[in-house]
């Protein structure tokens, strides 16, 4: 024993090797036993699938100084083709094509105003009952200070779907042939109050030329604006360029139709010929959206021949007698036998009451007969403002009258071939 108890209490930490370096020097330090230093943790390998940085090695600063190995420099390698491109893991910049990105934009554009919500009148507006436009309902309405509002009556309604029918979208100019081979069952009245009731209802020009050869009458209808006629305008039609060129040769009524009269000079030896009927036309379509034609009563005369062949769809007039009813069903004979069976059964047939009684006829067998050949019948009830066979005025007709008119330019608008959708 080198030391006593009392030696070693010399140093309280009780360290023998403090004590032999000081008693006997380096010597006796060496023959002691080192002290034990606790063991170092051991290195953490890298997991097997990690990529190795690039300063991994002998230069790698986080390694322990006992596990560093020198190596040698690594000689570069050969450089490889690129590869293909592939999707980088997530958090990497990525290349992206400009066109997929511009196309995911727009299709993101295209949902977002598929889900965002319109503002249309029907979603905006809390919706509200039409006020009444005739009747008991008209007169609540109005007395209560337009505070009771009864609604819309039945005939309303009917005529404002009437309305929409007669304002269906039409593409182009659509030209419309009014005839019979019997005079006197007010085809030109049906002319003109037709055409006044499509002006009036809708926003685009109406015109009805009188075809007749024979000094037709269908510009007594309207208050006469201008002494011109077909055969000025087919004359200085090189100088016709605009809608107001062609307005001087026509005259314009209160209800916006305008009217082509036919000459009226009973010097003129010259008769309305099929060509002249086409350069009309041609002339009219390019400033007209709705053509109304007053043929005569003759079918074999040459400007039928120019109406027919241009004409979209055909009203056959009838009178309530028997014998206009046999002539308007001898015109639809004619024209099945010369090769216009369609335009027969496109069209409509009016029987139109000129008198104010048709005696024993029964009108409702007549309608029977001609909707079994045509697409359409149509009656006019009689009316004491038409039978004056002056100018037209609407307001002066009878309720039933216009009402009877409103169905016939909802049943000939219902062949209008509008704009594609």
């Amino acid at each position: 024993m080198l030391m006593t108890e009392r030696q070693s209490g010399d140093y309280p930490d009780g360290s023998v090797g403090r004590y032999v370096r000081e008693r006997w020097g380096v010597a006796g330090a060496q023959a002691a036993p080192a002290p034990v230093a606790p063991p170092e943790p051991p290195a953490r390998r890298p997991e097997p699938d990690a990529p190795r940085s690039a300063g991994s090695g002998a230069g790698d600063a986080t390694m322990p100084n006992h596990l560093r190995v020198e190596r040698p420099p690594a000689e570069p390698a050969a450089e490889a083709p690129p590869a293909a491109p592939r999707t980088p893991p997530r958090g990497t910049a990525r290349w992206t094509d400009p066109g997929a990105v511009a196309a995911q934009e727009a299709q993101r554009a295209r949902s977002g105003r598929a889900e965002r919500p319109d503002l249309s009148t029907a979603r905006v507006l809390a919706p509200t009952r039409r006020p009444p436009q005739s009747g008991w309902r008209r007169l609540v309405y109005l007395l209560s200070g337009r505070l009771i509002n009864p609604g819309e009556s039945p005939a309303d309604i009917r005529r404002r779907e009437l309305t929409a029918r007669v304002n269906r979208p039409l593409l182009g100019c659509y030209k419309i042939a009014i005839l019979s081979l019997k005079g006197g069952v007010g085809k030109t009245t049906v002319t003109a109050t037709l055409g006044a009731t499509f002006a009036s209802l809708r926003g685009d020009r109406v015109v009805a030329v009188d075809a007749n050869p024979d000094r037709g009458t269908l510009s007594q209808k309207i208050p006469l604006e201008t002494s011109a006629t077909v055969r000025n305008l087919l004359r200085d039609a090189q100088r016709v360029r605009r809608y107001s060129d062609v307005r001087a040769y026509t005259s314009q009524g209160p209800s916006r139709l305008e009217v082509l009269a036919s000459e009226q000079d009973p010097a003129v030896s010259e008769a309305f010929s099929e060509e002249d009927y086409r350069r009309t036309v041609t002339l009219l379509e390019h400033f007209y959206n709705i053509v109304l034609t007053d043929c005569g009563t003759g079918l074999m005369h040459s400007a039928m021949y120019g109406v027919l062949g241009l004409a979209d769809q055909l009203i056959i007039v009838s009178s309530g007698s028997i014998d206009g009813a046999r002539s308007a069903s001898a015109t639809m004979d004619w024209l099945d036998a010369h090769g216009h069976g369609d335009l027969v059964k496109n069209s409509v047939a009016v029987i139109n009451c000129v008198h104010r009684s048709s005696g024993g006829v029964d009108l409702a067998k007549v309608g029977e007969h001609f909707a079994a050949r045509c697409r359409m019948v149509a009656r006019i009830p009689f009316d004491a403002h038409l039978e004056e066979g002056a100018e037209v005025d609407l307001e002066r007709l009878e309720p039933g009258t216009r009402l009877a008119l409103l169905e016939l330019a909802a049943a000939v608008a219902d062949a209008f071939e509008g704009p594609p959708a």
